[in-house]
């Protein structure tokens, strides 16, 4: 079982690490880089924007992103003593407080958690480094504007050698690429994104007029021909739709068909693809608003936690594994997510309110 040291010391810095010369060498193309900062440019790709626009999608991304975003990073080093592992937790390198020194903590890693979770990947570009090599302020390139030419997934396997920013090639050995344990969202379930979005588009479709969908029916007179049939229901459609007065002669009836409101908005194709939705972003269905009848939580502290266990943690690790490579810092020191403010406060909370609701319960029954 692992001990965890209070105590904190100076980080050690040890010699930057060896890059190997490839053939010709890696060399960024001047408008690669000239790129970098003109936001205009900036793009996160039709296929995310479809997908976050999923109601279910968009509320599981952003509840992960409130956790991982309140979360601080913290370095350590190891040693081994009587065969246990004991974390050493360091002074921290300055850029773990804000690695990007233009935008918040917060925004910068809620980001890359959308990239990880919609891509399956997320890229840092290093802006600057300390006297011994190692980074020391980054900038997030979004991951719809990146190009790879020696892998177009949807899996990814490696870092990527030949990588392109706005058409422009990029040297890998200043970017910092993530890798999602779990395949890109956009890529793993594409129909049930379709199909959420064409359910959303005929709840829209059905809401927009007070009238039940029905049938024209030409009931007397000369028998219309199927070019004035089609002039007709256009016509009567149009009216439908816009909640104005649609006018039929005595040869023509209105018969509206027996659907139900909630049959009209789809509430249960709906409630449907919000449970496929939780479940392609690896979240608790609950947690979106769907009920699955046989999941119950007992308290929103119980809730919280299944937030990280089940949606945040896979792609917290991913980045604090990544931060702790070689080429981002020394040899043998590591940064991890300290999740203990996020559950710590949110369970001192919960047992104030479970204390206010107990006093309330009591004075009732004291009356």
């Amino acid at each position: 079982m692992a001990l965890f040291s209070k105590g904190a010391t100076k980080a050690a810095i040890s010699p930057p690490p060896a890059k190997a010369a490839a053939a010709g060498g890696y060399t960024s193309n001047a408008a690669g880089v000239s790129m970098i900062g003109q936001y205009y440019s900036y793009q996160e790709g039709e296929a995310r924007n479809r997908a976050i626009s999923v109601p279910a999608i968009n509320r599981a991304r952003d509840l992960m992103a409130s956790v991982i975003g309140c979360m601080p990073l913290r370095m350590y080093n190891e040693r081994f003593m009587d065969g246990r592992r004991e974390k050493i937790y360091l002074d921290p390198r300055t850029w773990l407080r804000r690695p990007d020194p233009t935008v918040p903590y917060q925004f910068l890693m809620a980001w890359t958690l959308d990239d990880l979770l919609m891509f399956g990947r997320a890229f840092w570009y290093i802006t600057s480094r300390t006297a011994d090599g190692y980074p020391a302020s980054f900038t997030r390139l979004p991951a719809g504007s990146i190009t790879t030419s020696d892998m177009v997934g949807p899996v990814w396997f490696a870092p990527s050698k030949e990588v392109y920013f706005n058409g422009g090639m990029l040297n890998p050995d200043d970017l910092v690429q993530f890798l999602s344990p779990a395949q890109g969202l956009i890529y793993s379930a594409p129909g049930a994104i379709e199909t959420a979005l064409k359910i959303e588009a005929a709840r829209n479709r059905n809401a927009s007029s007070s009238i039940p969908s029905g049938v024209l029916r030409q009931v007397g007179g000369e028998p219309m021909t199927a070019q004035e049939l089609a002039d007709l229901a256009a016509a009567f459609n149009q009216a439908r739709a816009t909640n104005q007065t649609a006018a039929l002669n005595e040869f023509v009836e209105y018969k509206e068909t027996s659907m139900t409101p909630d049959k009209m908005l789809l509430i249960d194709s709906a409630n449907y693809s919000a449970l496929e939705a939780a479940r392609l972003a690896n979240v608790p269905p609950y947690l979106v608003g769907v009920s699955t009848g046989s999941y119950s939580y007992q308290s929103s502290q119980q809730a919280r936690a299944d937030l990280y266990i089940f949606g945040v943690k896979l792609y917290a690790e991913a980045i604090a594994e990544t931060l702790s490579m070689d080429n981002v810092l020394p040899r043998g020191t590591y940064v991890e997510f300290n999740p203990d403010e996020y559950l710590a406060e949110n369970y001192e909370a919960d047992r104030m309110d479970d204390t206010v609701i107990e006093e309330n319960t009591q004075e009732r029954l004291a009356r």
